[in-house]
């Protein structure tokens, strides 16, 4: 089987259009239910295990709490009619910071469903002109519509649910 690309090499075509809105919407409304889905019955152990230095799955989870203030710091970005979005912090440090296998799995997975539930809700309320503004992004040096930056966001988030089933395979 292929292995899944590096998250930073990852190219990008936004052609999506503005009626793909709720299809995507959906995708990153099932993110929570995939999660569970694909860590239900595991041991703490098993949750917390980290193949040398790649996150474990529960810290996984963690980044993906942590990234939803950078996808909900966008909508700000959009709604505030800036040209370039704000960049993400590609050292991950307030994944590392958080330390997320110290925590209650539960907990983890709880504050991702509200943290998303947060973005999903801010994203129902956008008009079709909202959705379809755009501003630069300048890591992949080229405009990004809100409905792009909700593929980013899916995107991502399959990215690390590949990654998840990687190290379950193992």
């Amino acid at each position: 089987m292929a292995r899944k690309a590096l998250w930073i090499d990852r190219l990008f075509l936004f052609n999506l259009p503005l009626s793909m809105f709720p299809n995507v919407l959906e995708r990153l409304r099932g993110t929570p239910a995939r999660l569970a889905e694909r860590t239900g019955g595991l041991t703490r152990e098993r949750l917390v295990q980290r193949d040398g230095d790649a996150w474990s799955i529960q810290e996984t989870i963690g980044h993906l709490v942590e990234v939803e203030a950078l996808w909900l710091g966008r909508l700000d970005d959009y709604a505030a009619g800036l040209d370039e979005l704000r960049p993400a912090d590609m050292s991950n440090q307030r994944t590392f910071d958080a330390d997320y296998n110290a925590r209650d799995f539960d907990e983890v997975l709880t504050e991702f469903r509200r943290v998303r539930g947060e973005f999903i809700r801010r994203l129902e309320a956008l008009s079709d002109d909202e959705i379809d503004r755009a501003a630069f992004h300048a890591r992949l040096n080229k405009p990004m519509r809100v409905l792009d930056a909700m593929v980013f966001a899916a995107e991502h988030d399959d990215h690390h649910l590949a990654g998840i089933s990687e190290l379950l395979a193992q």
